[in-house]
C-alpha cells in the first residue's frame, strides 16, 4: 500500500488580478502559508506559467519549480480544463465557450479548435520538463446537448460522436504516450465523459489507450446519483488523479438532478467545502489507500456558501487529517508463527 502526496490545491478558483492571487510565486506563499504542499497551476495565465515557453525549456521548468519550491510547495500538475473543453464542442455552445480562446479566434470553430490541440500537446511537453506524470483535461462534448434520450437520436449518432471525439484525442494522447504523462479526464457533467459508461465508450474508441485515464472528483458523481465508491472499485486502474471537492444531493417534491435552471444555491444538488457535503472521505481515503494509489489529494474548492478563503484554510487540514499514513506491517505480526511447506502440510493433517 501507498501513501497519498498532500494537501495540495487547484489554483483555478483563486486566481484574481490581486495579491496574493495574481501569480504563481505568491500563491505558492500564500499556499503554504495554509498548510498545503503543492499547487495544482492552470496552464492560461502567463503570470503562473508560459506553456509554450515551459514545453521546450528545462531550464525555465527548473527555473519555475526552484520558485515555487522556495516556499515549501511542488507543483503536482498542470490543468488544460478549459482547453480541454475546446477540443470538441458543439455548435450550441460555440458562443457560450468562445471566451475561453483568444480573442482572435473567436468566432472562427475550426481554428480554436486547431489551437485547443495544440496547447493540449504543448502542456503533454511541459509537465514532462517539470518532472509530472499526469495532467487534468476535459474531453470537451459534442454529444452533450442529446444527453437526455428526446427528441429520440437518430441510429448512430452516439457513436458517430464518440468516433470523432476519439479522432481528435488519439493525436494528444499520443503526444502524451510519447512525452510519458498520463492524461487524466476529469469526468464531469457538461462533458462526453461524464460517467463510467461514457469513459468506457470512449476508450473503446481509441483502443484503450494506456495513456487515457480519469480524473476522479466524486461531488461530479453525487450530483449524478452515482455511487462514488463503487466507482473507484470499477475503475481504479485508470484513475491517476485525485480532486477534493465536497458536494450535497438535497431532492424535493419541485426539483432533482436536472435542477430546474435554478442558481447553485437553490439546486438540488450543489458543491460544498470539504466537510460541508455529503461525500463519504474516509471511504474514499481508504480505498485509495488500499488501491496503492499513490498520486496526490488536490483540493478543488468550489462552494455556493462558504468564502473561499475559509474553504482553503479548511481543506488544507481536512485533506492532511483524511490521508492515510499507510501501515508497514500487519496488525497482528505479533502472533506470527515461523513455519515452512511442511509444518503448513501437518496443520491441515496431510
Amino acid at each position: 500500500m501507498k501513501t497519498l502526496k498532500g494537501p495540495a490545491i487547484f489554483l483555478t478558483q483563486f486566481m484574481a488580478d490581486e495579491e496574493p492571487f495574481d501569480s504563481i510565486e505568491s500563491m505558492a506563499r500564500w499556499a503554504s502559508g495554509l498548510g498545503f504542499v503543492g499547487i495544482q497551476v492552470p496552464i492560461g495565465n502567463p503570470a503562473f506559467i508560459d506553456v509554450a515557453r515551459a514545453a521546450e525549456s528545462r531550464d525555465y521548468c527548473d527555473d519555475l519549480r526552484g520558485r515555487v519550491g522556495a516556499h515549501g510547495i511542488e507543483i503536482t500538475e498542470l490543468s488544460t480544463h478549459l482547453e480541454g473543453q475546446l477540443v470538441a464542442v458543439h455548435p450550441a455552445y460555440d458562443g457560450l465557450f468562445d471566451g475561453f480562446a483568444p480573442e482572435a479566434l473567436r468566432g472562427r470553430p475550426a481554428a480554436r479548435t486547431e489551437w485547443a490541440i495544440e496547447q493540449v500537446k504543448l502542456a503533454a511537453a511541459a509537465s514532462r520538463n517539470l518532472g509530472l506524470d499526469a495532467h487534468a483535461t476535459f474531453s470537451g462534448a459534442l454529444l452533450w446537448p442529446m444527453m437526455y434520450p428526446w427528441p429520440q437520436r437518430p441510429a448512430g449518432l452516439v457513436d458517430t460522436g464518440f468516433g470523432e471525439l476519439a479522432r481528435r484525442w488519439r493525436p494528444i494522447l499520443d503526444a502524451f504516450d510519447e512525452h510519458g504523462v498520463d492524461c487524466c479526464f476529469e469526468i464531469h457533467p457538461g462533458e462526453d465523459l461524464h460517467d463510467g459508461v461514457t469513459f468506457e465508450r470512449f476508450l473503446a474508441a481509441v483502443n484503450d489507450h494506456s495513456r487515457a485515464n480519469i480524473l476522479y472528483d466524486p461531488s461530479h458523481f453525487v450530483l449524478q446519483q452515482l455511487d462514488y465508491l463503487a466507482f473507484l472499485d470499477i475503475y481504479r486502474e485508470r484513475i491517476r488523479m485525485f480532486h477534493v471537492k465536497d458536494a450535497e444531493f438535497r431532492p424535493s417534491g419541485r426539483s432533482g438532478v436536472y435542477g430546474g435552471y435554478q442558481d447553485w444555491i437553490d439546486r438540488p444538488g450543489r458543491f460544498r467545502s470539504p466537510g460541508d457535503g455529503s461525500v463519504d472521505f474516509r471511504g474514499i481515503f481508504s480505498k485509495l489507500a488500499a488501491y496503492d494509489f499513490d498520486g496526490w489529494a488536490v483540493l478543488e474548492w468550489e462552494c455556493c456558501l462558504k468564502h473561499q478563503e475559509d474553504g482553503a484554510r479548511e481543506g488544507a487540514a481536512f485533506i492532511r487529517d483524511h490521508i492515510i499514513r499507510v501501515t508497514e506491517r500487519a496488525f497482528d505480526d505479533f502472533a506470527a508463527v515461523g513455519t515452512d511447506h511442511a509444518a503448513n502440510r501437518k496443520v491441515l493433517g496431510l
